[in-house]
């Protein structure tokens, strides 16, 4: 598909009346491997990128971001949706320029937050709001556009404060987002207010205390996503196999492998 194809693609499953899950790989080979298992989009994971390069999460440059976008976007025939940050307001060009670079590397959306690494707390809702219409509007200038998901930090920066969430995330709809996303809400309820003051699709980060897949299309999620979660478990796994091999001198760890017919599916 071209980019434009995938972007078509992209907002045709956030149009229909389903949920559909969206795993964030962090290299070409993890993306390959999920997009064998028959998943409908991928998406990246600052975090997982992040460690990937040996660096802590907002520590990625914006010309690192391009590349990994680049590299993924050509990896599979999936739409791909960009974990971008800030969108890099502070850059040249600003939030416009990143928008336009992810644009050529072929995503097919991006999201845009509203957590501030340099006071590490969340940025006023007006100023948060103005950035996401600036992201809105650079989106909107390809003839196919990118799809912009909005997202509210408060949940996984240690602010526990709903009606603020609800507050954002209703000031970047009405600033043209087309998804929003409050990372880190685990309470069914407070998933269902969410989905009830938006009216647009949410996406919702599946944790392993949050409701299945299953509940969340219920109460009508849109989309999910898993975040860092499988590049932390992949790195988890790496870990306790280079303790047993260190420890005990075991390779124990070796049984639990990725089968050879599923790597040959996913990179033949």
């Amino acid at each position: 598909m071209s980019a434009a194809e995938r972007r078509a693609r992209f907002r045709e499953l956030h149009a229909r009346d389903e949920l559909f899950v969206m795993p964030n790989p962090w290299d070409v080979g993890s993306a390959r491997l999920l997009a064998a298992e028959g998943f409908e989009a991928l998406a990246t994971t600052s975090q997982g990128f992040a460690w990937a390069l040996g660096k802590q999460d907002q520590t990625v440059t914006r010309d690192e971001l391009v590349a990994h976008v680049s590299e993924l976007a050509a990896a599979t025939p999936l739409p791909l949706n960009v974990d971008s940050e800030r969108c890099y307001p502070d850059d040249p060009g600003g939030i416009a320029e990143t928008v336009a670079r992810l644009s050529a590397a072929g995503a097919a959306g991006f999201s845009i937050e509203d957590y501030d690494p340099a006071s590490d707390g969340m940025g006023p809702i007006d100023v948060s709001a103005q950035r996401v219409a600036e992201a809105v509007a650079a989106a909107r200038a390809d003839a196919e556009p990118l799809v912009v998901t909005a997202r509210a930090e408060n949940h996984i920066r240690g602010v526990d404060d709903l009606e603020d969430t609800l507050a954002r995330l209703v000031a970047y709809r009405d600033a043209g987002a087309d998804v929003v996303y409050a990372p880190g809400l685990v309470d069914l309820g407070r998933i269902v207010e969410l989905v009830d003051a938006v009216r647009i699709p949410v996406n919702v980060l599946a944790l392993p205390s949050g409701p299945s897949i299953g509940q969340l299309a219920e109460v009508g999620v849109r989309r999910v996503s898993t975040g860092s979660l499988l590049a932390g478990a992949a790195y988890g796994a790496l870990v306790a196999g280079a303790r047993e091999l260190g420890g005990e001198g075991t390779s124990r760890y070796g049984a639990n492998g990725v089968p050879r017919d599923v790597t040959a599916r996913a990179f033949g």
